[in-house]
């Protein structure tokens, strides 16, 4: 087992929720816990083994080396500007796609970034042990620390540069979130005829398996895959929704141009 460490959570989000016990199952300390909300903050504290709940960001008295901000994108600078940290601490922020700058008025040098690369929600348990963790540090001190942590509950920990994550984080928009929008559509469709998206789990779950083993460039099917224009359009004219339509119209053309150059 690796360096163990003393850790204080600042948010109780979805990440925070899970990434609380799973610090704690690998060994390390979670001392003090801190978010806006009371209730949420309490049912986190209920989750960790010895952990109190912290009423303000001053932690200058805090016994903790590393300081995880789990909070949403648009207020990682103003939890920062507020943030009372004892010397020497170490500060990340968990984003995937905010620059290391946002920390930038932190009251502390060591500052880093400590993205897992994952969809998080409270309900579904998660295993840590499979989710891909992204460092990046302004030192090599804080990139120790940050890779002795991943290490302890992920078996993929990647130090990498701020230009990479962002590439990574818009791949996993275009992979999960658009995806999901696109399960979306197929649901709407379908409940319109008393259908759910389950009559088509074995299409997606047999989708997916191709795109991860063949690659997504040679799973490709479909009436735009085969360049059948006479189906396409049937589609459209089928399609009453005009967003829905505008999406059916981008994507087909963009496979279509992609194939059949």
């Amino acid at each position: 087992m690796g360096k163990l460490y003393d850790i204080s959570l600042i948010g109780t989000g979805n990440l925070a929720w899970h990434l609380g016990p799973a610090l704690e199952n690998s060994g390390h300390s979670i001392l003090e816990v801190y978010g806006r909300d009371p209730k949420k903050t309490r049912a986190m504290q209920q989750r960790l083994y010895n952990a109190t709940v912290q009423k303000d960001l001053d932690f200058s008295q805090s016994d903790a080396g590393l300081f995880i901000l789990a909070v949403s994108d648009d207020a990682i600078e103003e939890v920062t500007n507020a943030l009372i940290l004892p010397d020497n601490a170490v500060l990340v922020h968990t984003s995937g796609s905010q620059p290391i700058e946002k920390l930038g008025f932190a009251a502390t040098e060591n500052t880093g970034v400590f993205y897992p690369v994952q969809t998080f929600t409270k309900e579904k348990k998660v295993d840590f042990e499979d989710i891909p963790i992204l460092i990046e540090a302004y030192n090599h001190h804080v990139r120790d620390i940050l890779m002795d942590v991943a290490k302890s509950i992920c078996k993929h920990a990647y130090d990498i540069f701020a230009d990479d994550r962002m590439a990574i984080h818009l791949a996993a928009v275009f992979a999960c979130n658009f995806t999901n929008h696109m399960f979306y559509i197929s649901d709407t469709l379908l409940k319109k005829h008393h259908f759910d998206l389950g009559i088509l789990r074995p299409l997606i779950a047999e989708t997916l398996n191709k795109s991860l083993n063949l690659g997504p460039e040679d799973s490709q099917t479909g009436p735009a895959r085969r360049g059948d224009l006479e189906t396409l359009d049937r589609h459209i004219s089928y399609l009453k929704d005009e967003n829905f339509r505008e999406v059916y119209r981008i994507l087909s053309q963009q496979i279509l141009d992609h194939y059949h150059e």
